[in-house]
């Protein structure tokens, strides 16, 4: 897949920031009394190992004036690497707007992890196109991608018009689109015609498609999904294959499109594995097993890097595979994106060397 060249950002995506409360030591939401801070998005997650090894990308937010929060956010995404153009908004008192939260425990052995979305006021469901300079970071600097998560065009109506202008001007300037479809049920409650009609326009404009393979397929994009509680799902990969070519008959514009496979044995254990579908050919990682710190992150992480192996020029199985690794990484860690030292990191990860180095 081609890219535009000489562009100032490599990557381009648009976000609503927050923070994560984890409880520590594995313990349960309901009875933990400590709990870590992770600043965190399903974007930024994507985006931050792109960045952490070299590549120039760029975050458009918002956040809230004088908000210790906000400092906390800017300054975490400088670490990362991460460039950050954010619309400013006055709290408006105690009452108005705030940076999201989410609560997670990581869930341990036959407890499965639980996470508790508490969103109200939320800044970055008033992010809007005339808040920053568009024309500049398309036109002037270029970007060679932009990622959308179906998790932040569904914050609001105006959010979801700020993902179909960027990709109005995407379109126009030569940007491939990456669309993670990231379906939520409690976000999509009562607004289930409104954001079908927003996933679908996404959808058929992208170039890259992330899909699961469960019951939000036919909810978000409209297409029949694998029978995903059979017992030998992972044993013949042709379910997925005739699932891929429905997707690829509904939205012929993707020229990518890819799944990551997960069956867990207990919150710590599971069978991890992918496949990308590059035009004709299928990549397939068939399922292995990984051990699991935290599950959160780790399908932000497989999207990582397969994105960056595609801005590096790579093949897509190599770009499969990078992904996968990357996604192994990611649920090895308390935060829900990596911070990988190097490409050879996460290649021994893909290699299944885990002996120490000297």
């Amino acid at each position: 897949m081609e890219l535009k060249k000489n562009c100032k950002n490599a990557l381009l995506i648009p976000t609503s920031m927050g923070v994560r409360l984890n409880p520590i030591d594995r313990q349960p939401l309901n009875t933990a009394d400590t709990f870590k801070a992770v600043v965190s998005s399903a974007e930024s997650n994507v985006a931050t190992p792109i960045a952490y090894l070299g590549l120039p990308v760029k975050a458009l937010t918002a956040v809230v004036k004088g908000s210790p929060i906000s400092q906390l956010i800017w300054n975490d995404l400088a670490k990362r690497h991460i460039q950050v153009e954010a619309a400013m908004f006055d709290q408006g008192g105690p009452w108005g707007y705030r940076h999201q939260i989410n609560y997670a425990d990581c869930g341990y052995g036959a407890r499965g992890p639980e996470v508790f979305n508490d969103r109200a006021g939320e800044v970055g469901r008033m992010m809007d196109a005339s808040q920053f300079d568009l024309e500049r970071i398309f036109v002037d600097e270029g970007v060679q991608l932009l990622h959308i998560s179906g998790l932040f065009a569904a914050l609001s109506p105006q959010s979801a018009r700020f993902c179909l202008k960027l990709i109005e001007l995407a379109k126009a300037n030569g940007t491939r689109i990456s669309f993670d479809v990231n379906y939520r049920a409690s976000f999509w409650q009562h607004r289930e015609g409104e954001l079908s009609k927003v996933f679908k326009e996404i959808a058929s404009n992208a170039d890259i498609l992330f899909v699961g393979y469960g019951p939000d397929l036919p909810i978000a994009l409209g297409v029949e999904c694998v029978d995903y509680e059979s017992e030998t799902l992972f044993e013949d990969f042709e379910p997925f294959k005739e699932m891929v070519a429905r997707i690829r008959a509904a939205y012929p514009n993707a020229q990518w499109i890819s799944t990551t496979m997960r069956k867990v044995i207990d919150a710590n254990s599971h069978l991890w594995g992918a496949m990308l579908s590059a035009g004709n050919d299928f990549h397939i990682a068939e399922p292995r097993p990984i051990s699991v710190l935290d599950r959160i992150g780790g399908g932000d992480g497989y999207a990582a890097g397969k994105l960056y192996g595609l801005l590096r020029g790579w093949s897509p199985e190599k770009c499969m595979r990078f992904g996968w690794a990357n996604g192994a990484f990611a649920v090895s860690v308390f935060t829900d994106y990596t911070l990988p030292s190097s490409e050879e990191q996460l290649w021994q990860i893909w290699h299944g060397n885990a002996l120490i180095k000297r």
